[in-house]
Protein backbone atom coordinates (compact mmCIF):
# COMPACT_ATOMS: atom_id res chain seq x y z
CA UNK A 1 0.00 0.00 0.00
CA UNK A 2 3.20 2.01 0.44
CA UNK A 3 4.63 1.76 -2.51
CA UNK A 4 0.94 2.93 -4.22
CA UNK A 5 1.55 6.21 -2.84
CA UNK A 6 4.79 6.63 -3.28
CA UNK A 7 4.56 9.46 -6.77
CA UNK A 8 7.12 11.34 -8.77
CA UNK A 9 7.03 14.80 -10.61
CA UNK A 10 6.23 14.26 -14.09
CA UNK A 11 5.62 13.41 -17.01
CA UNK A 12 4.51 9.86 -16.08
CA UNK A 13 4.49 8.81 -19.79
CA UNK A 14 6.94 5.98 -20.51
CA UNK A 15 8.44 4.99 -23.66
CA UNK A 16 11.18 2.83 -24.97
CA UNK A 17 12.43 5.25 -27.90
CA UNK A 18 16.16 6.60 -27.02
CA UNK A 19 18.11 8.81 -28.87
CA UNK A 20 20.14 5.96 -30.07
CA UNK A 21 17.28 3.84 -31.15
CA UNK A 22 15.54 7.03 -33.09
CA UNK A 23 18.98 7.71 -34.95
CA UNK A 24 19.55 4.18 -35.84
CA UNK A 25 15.85 4.34 -37.36
CA UNK A 26 16.85 7.57 -39.23
CA UNK A 27 19.56 5.77 -40.54
CA UNK A 28 17.82 2.75 -41.60
CA UNK A 29 15.05 4.79 -43.33
CA UNK A 30 17.82 6.86 -45.08
CA UNK A 31 19.28 3.82 -46.50
CA UNK A 32 17.51 3.70 -50.22
CA UNK A 33 18.38 6.58 -50.90
CA UNK A 34 22.13 5.55 -50.32
CA UNK A 35 21.48 2.62 -52.12
CA UNK A 36 20.08 4.69 -55.29
CA UNK A 37 23.10 6.96 -55.33
CA UNK A 38 25.54 3.98 -55.48
CA UNK A 39 22.99 2.48 -58.17
CA UNK A 40 23.33 5.93 -60.28
CA UNK A 41 26.85 7.38 -59.31
CA UNK A 42 29.12 4.21 -58.67
CA UNK A 43 30.77 2.77 -55.31
CA UNK A 44 32.46 6.15 -55.47
CA UNK A 45 29.46 7.60 -52.96
CA UNK A 46 29.94 4.76 -50.50
CA UNK A 47 33.45 6.40 -50.14
CA UNK A 48 31.97 9.80 -49.34
CA UNK A 49 29.15 8.71 -47.30
CA UNK A 50 31.93 6.22 -45.24
CA UNK A 51 34.10 9.89 -45.11
CA UNK A 52 31.49 12.02 -43.93
CA UNK A 53 29.96 9.63 -41.20
CA UNK A 54 33.72 8.59 -40.23
CA UNK A 55 34.84 12.65 -40.07
CA UNK A 56 31.44 13.32 -37.92
CA UNK A 57 32.35 10.46 -35.60
CA UNK A 58 36.01 11.78 -35.15
CA UNK A 59 35.33 15.29 -34.79
CA UNK A 60 32.74 14.18 -31.93
CA UNK A 61 35.04 12.29 -30.02
CA UNK A 62 37.52 14.49 -30.26
CA UNK A 63 35.62 17.79 -29.17
CA UNK A 64 34.09 16.41 -26.69
CA UNK A 65 37.26 15.11 -25.39
CA UNK A 66 39.03 18.71 -25.60
CA UNK A 67 36.01 20.35 -23.97
CA UNK A 68 35.82 17.70 -21.10
CA UNK A 69 32.71 16.67 -21.60
CA UNK A 70 31.01 13.18 -21.52
CA UNK A 71 31.33 11.32 -24.97
CA UNK A 72 28.21 11.13 -27.04
CA UNK A 73 29.08 8.98 -29.98
CA UNK A 74 27.37 5.91 -29.12
CA UNK A 75 24.28 7.86 -29.26
CA UNK A 76 24.59 7.37 -33.22
CA UNK A 77 23.50 11.72 -33.90
CA UNK A 78 26.90 12.24 -35.13
CA UNK A 79 26.45 9.53 -37.69
CA UNK A 80 23.48 10.60 -38.79
CA UNK A 81 24.81 14.00 -39.48
CA UNK A 82 27.71 12.48 -41.66
CA UNK A 83 24.84 10.08 -43.76
CA UNK A 84 22.58 13.64 -44.15
CA UNK A 85 25.83 15.36 -45.00
CA UNK A 86 26.78 13.22 -47.42
CA UNK A 87 23.65 12.88 -48.84
CA UNK A 88 23.68 16.61 -49.52
CA UNK A 89 27.23 16.16 -51.42
CA UNK A 90 27.65 16.07 -55.63
CA UNK A 91 28.70 12.45 -56.32
CA UNK A 92 32.24 13.94 -57.55
CA UNK A 93 32.48 16.25 -54.51
CA UNK A 94 36.42 16.05 -53.57
CA UNK A 95 37.09 13.78 -50.04
CA UNK A 96 38.94 16.33 -47.96
CA UNK A 97 35.87 18.82 -49.07
CA UNK A 98 33.17 15.88 -46.89
CA UNK A 99 35.44 15.95 -43.95
CA UNK A 100 35.63 19.68 -43.89
CA UNK A 101 32.25 19.65 -43.60
CA UNK A 102 31.81 17.07 -41.26
CA UNK A 103 33.99 19.02 -38.79
CA UNK A 104 32.03 22.39 -39.55
CA UNK A 105 28.64 20.38 -38.81
CA UNK A 106 29.51 18.94 -35.57
CA UNK A 107 32.25 20.72 -34.07
CA UNK A 108 31.22 25.07 -34.80
CA UNK A 109 27.58 23.91 -35.24
CA UNK A 110 26.70 21.26 -32.86
CA UNK A 111 29.31 21.24 -29.67
CA UNK A 112 30.07 24.31 -29.66
CA UNK A 113 26.63 25.06 -28.80
CA UNK A 114 26.28 22.39 -26.09
CA UNK A 115 26.04 19.54 -28.40
CA UNK A 116 22.99 17.78 -29.15
CA UNK A 117 19.55 19.31 -28.70
CA UNK A 118 21.23 22.62 -28.17
CA UNK A 119 22.19 23.55 -31.61
CA UNK A 120 20.22 26.71 -33.62
CA UNK A 121 20.34 24.86 -37.27
CA UNK A 122 20.77 21.70 -38.54
CA UNK A 123 24.28 20.80 -38.54
CA UNK A 124 24.63 19.06 -41.55
CA UNK A 125 22.27 21.61 -43.20
CA UNK A 126 24.39 24.44 -42.01
CA UNK A 127 28.02 22.86 -43.02
CA UNK A 128 26.04 22.04 -46.65
CA UNK A 129 25.67 26.40 -46.72
CA UNK A 130 29.37 26.62 -45.47
CA UNK A 131 30.67 24.35 -48.32
CA UNK A 132 28.61 26.10 -50.84
CA UNK A 133 29.98 29.71 -50.39
CA UNK A 134 33.68 28.49 -49.67
CA UNK A 135 33.49 25.81 -52.33
CA UNK A 136 31.43 26.29 -55.17
CA UNK A 137 33.04 24.72 -57.89
CA UNK A 138 32.96 21.55 -55.79
CA UNK A 139 29.77 21.85 -54.67
CA UNK A 140 28.24 22.83 -58.44
CA UNK A 141 29.78 19.89 -60.32
CA UNK A 142 27.74 17.09 -61.40
CA UNK A 143 27.68 14.06 -63.03
CA UNK A 144 25.47 11.82 -65.70
CA UNK A 145 23.97 8.92 -63.75
CA UNK A 146 26.07 5.60 -65.31
CA UNK A 147 29.09 7.98 -65.49
CA UNK A 148 31.69 6.60 -62.94
CA UNK A 149 32.33 9.41 -60.44
CA UNK A 150 35.85 8.13 -59.58
CA UNK A 151 37.28 9.29 -62.59
CA UNK A 152 35.01 12.14 -62.96
CA UNK A 153 36.16 13.48 -60.29
CA UNK A 154 39.48 13.15 -61.39
CA UNK A 155 39.23 14.56 -64.64
CA UNK A 156 38.49 17.97 -63.45
CA UNK A 157 35.30 20.13 -62.63
CA UNK A 158 35.18 21.88 -66.42
CA UNK A 159 35.62 18.63 -68.10
CA UNK A 160 31.88 16.96 -66.34
CA UNK A 161 30.11 20.29 -65.15
CA UNK A 162 26.54 19.91 -66.21
CA UNK A 163 23.10 21.01 -65.31
CA UNK A 164 20.84 19.42 -62.73
CA UNK A 165 17.06 19.82 -63.56
CA UNK A 166 16.25 22.83 -61.83
CA UNK A 167 18.80 24.31 -63.37
CA UNK A 168 17.53 23.44 -67.33
CA UNK A 169 14.19 24.28 -66.07
CA UNK A 170 15.49 27.93 -64.89
CA UNK A 171 17.56 28.93 -67.92
CA UNK A 172 14.42 28.73 -70.12
CA UNK A 173 15.63 25.48 -71.84
CA UNK A 174 12.94 24.01 -73.96
CA UNK A 175 10.19 21.11 -72.99
CA UNK A 176 12.40 18.51 -74.92
CA UNK A 177 15.73 18.79 -72.69
CA UNK A 178 13.62 18.25 -69.17
CA UNK A 179 13.80 14.84 -67.83
CA UNK A 180 10.80 12.85 -67.62
CA UNK A 181 8.70 12.68 -64.36
CA UNK A 182 9.63 9.09 -63.97
CA UNK A 183 13.03 9.92 -64.90
CA UNK A 184 12.58 11.97 -61.71
CA UNK A 185 10.55 9.98 -59.59
CA UNK A 186 13.26 6.82 -59.73
CA UNK A 187 16.70 9.13 -59.64
CA UNK A 188 18.00 8.88 -63.36
CA UNK A 189 19.46 12.53 -63.37
CA UNK A 190 22.07 14.51 -62.12
CA UNK A 191 22.00 16.22 -58.64
CA UNK A 192 23.55 15.60 -54.98
CA UNK A 193 23.97 11.62 -54.28
CA UNK A 194 20.25 11.38 -52.16
CA UNK A 195 18.39 13.61 -53.22
CA UNK A 196 18.14 12.22 -56.68
CA UNK A 197 15.39 9.22 -56.07
CA UNK A 198 12.03 10.36 -55.01
CA UNK A 199 10.79 7.01 -54.85
CA UNK A 200 13.75 5.80 -52.52
CA UNK A 201 13.03 8.91 -49.92
CA UNK A 202 9.77 8.19 -49.96
CA UNK A 203 9.95 4.53 -49.04
CA UNK A 204 12.25 5.83 -46.11
CA UNK A 205 9.90 8.63 -45.68
CA UNK A 206 7.41 5.76 -45.04
CA UNK A 207 9.30 3.78 -42.67
CA UNK A 208 9.81 6.99 -40.21
CA UNK A 209 5.92 7.65 -40.32
CA UNK A 210 5.61 4.14 -39.31
CA UNK A 211 7.74 3.87 -36.61
CA UNK A 212 6.08 7.12 -35.38
CA UNK A 213 10.06 8.97 -35.35
CA UNK A 214 8.30 12.25 -37.28
CA UNK A 215 4.86 13.62 -37.72
CA UNK A 216 3.81 14.81 -40.93
CA UNK A 217 2.75 18.52 -39.99
CA UNK A 218 6.10 19.80 -41.69
CA UNK A 219 6.77 17.76 -44.91
CA UNK A 220 3.16 17.69 -46.07
CA UNK A 221 3.05 21.73 -45.08
CA UNK A 222 6.81 22.06 -46.65
CA UNK A 223 6.24 19.93 -49.99
CA UNK A 224 2.20 21.28 -50.32
CA UNK A 225 3.15 24.75 -50.08
CA UNK A 226 6.08 24.70 -52.35
CA UNK A 227 3.95 22.74 -54.93
CA UNK A 228 1.09 25.62 -54.35
CA UNK A 229 3.83 28.75 -54.81
CA UNK A 230 5.32 27.37 -58.11
CA UNK A 231 1.97 26.41 -59.05
CA UNK A 232 1.11 29.78 -58.92
CA UNK A 233 3.87 31.86 -59.75
CA UNK A 234 6.15 29.36 -61.60
CA UNK A 235 4.59 29.20 -65.01
CA UNK A 236 4.64 32.15 -67.99
CA UNK A 237 1.36 33.25 -66.23
CA UNK A 238 -0.53 32.70 -62.99
CA UNK A 239 -1.70 29.28 -62.21
CA UNK A 240 0.57 27.37 -65.01
CA UNK A 241 3.63 26.77 -63.35
CA UNK A 242 4.68 22.60 -63.12
CA UNK A 243 4.47 22.15 -59.53
CA UNK A 244 5.10 18.20 -60.06
CA UNK A 245 8.16 19.12 -61.37
CA UNK A 246 9.65 20.99 -58.73
CA UNK A 247 8.31 18.27 -56.08
CA UNK A 248 9.93 15.92 -57.95
CA UNK A 249 13.32 18.01 -58.53
CA UNK A 250 16.08 19.19 -56.60
CA UNK A 251 16.33 18.44 -52.66
CA UNK A 252 12.73 18.95 -51.68
CA UNK A 253 11.62 15.37 -49.98
CA UNK A 254 15.44 14.90 -48.90
CA UNK A 255 15.10 17.92 -46.46
CA UNK A 256 11.33 18.32 -46.16
CA UNK A 257 11.05 14.50 -44.84
CA UNK A 258 14.56 14.08 -43.26
CA UNK A 259 16.07 17.77 -42.51
CA UNK A 260 13.25 19.72 -41.60
CA UNK A 261 12.12 17.27 -39.01
CA UNK A 262 15.14 17.49 -36.96
CA UNK A 263 13.99 17.43 -33.29
CA UNK A 264 16.55 19.83 -31.79
CA UNK A 265 15.59 23.06 -34.75
CA UNK A 266 11.56 22.40 -35.31
CA UNK A 267 8.63 23.95 -33.16
CA UNK A 268 7.49 21.57 -30.67
CA UNK A 269 3.75 21.94 -31.05
CA UNK A 270 1.54 21.18 -34.11
CA UNK A 271 0.73 24.56 -34.96
CA UNK A 272 4.09 25.57 -34.90
CA UNK A 273 5.16 23.02 -36.94
CA UNK A 274 2.55 23.96 -39.61
CA UNK A 275 4.05 27.35 -39.58
CA UNK A 276 7.33 25.85 -39.82
CA UNK A 277 6.47 23.65 -42.91
CA UNK A 278 4.82 26.49 -44.76
CA UNK A 279 7.28 29.63 -44.00
CA UNK A 280 9.97 26.36 -45.55
CA UNK A 281 7.98 26.53 -48.57
CA UNK A 282 7.34 29.94 -49.54
CA UNK A 283 11.09 30.69 -49.08
CA UNK A 284 12.05 27.44 -51.24
CA UNK A 285 9.62 29.23 -54.22
CA UNK A 286 10.87 32.29 -53.64
CA UNK A 287 14.24 30.99 -53.79
CA UNK A 288 13.67 29.02 -56.86
CA UNK A 289 11.98 31.50 -58.50
CA UNK A 290 13.04 34.84 -57.84
CA UNK A 291 16.66 34.44 -56.95
CA UNK A 292 20.02 33.23 -59.25
CA UNK A 293 19.83 30.15 -56.93
CA UNK A 294 18.01 27.18 -58.45
CA UNK A 295 17.70 25.34 -55.31
CA UNK A 296 16.49 27.01 -52.12
CA UNK A 297 15.41 24.48 -49.56
CA UNK A 298 18.64 24.57 -47.16
CA UNK A 299 18.67 28.07 -47.00
CA UNK A 300 14.64 27.84 -46.37
CA UNK A 301 14.87 25.32 -43.37
CA UNK A 302 18.00 26.89 -42.36
CA UNK A 303 16.07 30.72 -41.90
CA UNK A 304 13.03 28.76 -40.70
CA UNK A 305 15.22 26.97 -38.01
CA UNK A 306 16.41 30.25 -36.54
CA UNK A 307 12.86 31.02 -36.41
CA UNK A 308 12.01 28.60 -33.97
CA UNK A 309 12.29 29.81 -30.90
CA UNK A 310 9.66 33.03 -31.59
CA UNK A 311 7.52 30.53 -33.05
CA UNK A 312 7.55 28.28 -30.14
CA UNK A 313 6.96 31.70 -28.08
CA UNK A 314 3.92 32.19 -29.79
CA UNK A 315 2.69 28.76 -30.28
CA UNK A 316 3.17 26.73 -26.97
CA UNK A 317 -0.05 27.34 -24.96
CA UNK A 318 0.50 28.35 -21.27
CA UNK A 319 0.00 26.01 -18.39
CA UNK A 320 -3.00 26.36 -16.26
CA UNK A 321 -2.48 28.60 -13.69
CA UNK A 322 0.68 30.10 -15.15
CA UNK A 323 1.65 33.61 -15.35
CA UNK A 324 -0.47 36.28 -17.40
CA UNK A 325 1.65 37.65 -20.60
CA UNK A 326 3.34 40.68 -19.74
CA UNK A 327 3.41 43.52 -22.55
Amino acid sequence: MEDRLTVSSSPHIRDKANTQRIMIDVVIALLPATFAGVYFFGTRVLLVVMVSILSCVVSEYLSRRIMKRSNTISDFSAVVTGLLLALNLPPTVPLWVAAVGSAIAIVVIKQLFGGLGQNFVNPALGARIILMISYPGFMTNWVKPGVDAVSAAASGVDAISSATPLQIMKYGASIADLPSYGELFWGNIMGCLGETSAAALLIGAVYLFARKIISPEIPFAFIGTTALFTWIFGGTTLFTGDFLFHVLAGGLLLGAIYMATDYATSPMTVKGRIIMGIGCGLLTGIIRLFTNYTEGVSFAIVLMNIMVPLIDRYTIPKSFGGEKAVA
